[in-house]
């Protein structure tokens, strides 16, 4: 029986070894600075969007909606009730 101490590290092919390039290549968030992987959309430790193209559009804020629909009722009142 061989034990492990008997291989010398020339009996070892450079394919059997772990390569330090991988497919899945990795850089930093710009925003928590960990490594995630190169193609993600989202980063899943801090869950912010890596470009502003992938992020979904920013919800409207309450008051612009409230400002277009009191405009509405204003023009409604004067053109078409009259009064």
């Amino acid at each position: 029986m061989m034990r492990t101490d008997d291989y010398e590290e020339e009996d070892w092919a450079d394919d059997d070894l772990p390569s330090d390039d991988d497919d899945d290549s990795t850089i930093l968030c710009p925003y928590c600075k960990l490594p995630i992987h190169e193609e993600t959309v989202r980063c899943p430790h801090c869950e912010q969007y890596i470009s502003r193209e992938d992020a979904p559009a920013p919800a409207k804020p309450w008051w612009m909606l409230l400002a277009v629909a009191v405009c509405l009722y204003v023009i409604y009142r004067v053109w078409i009730v009259g009064r």
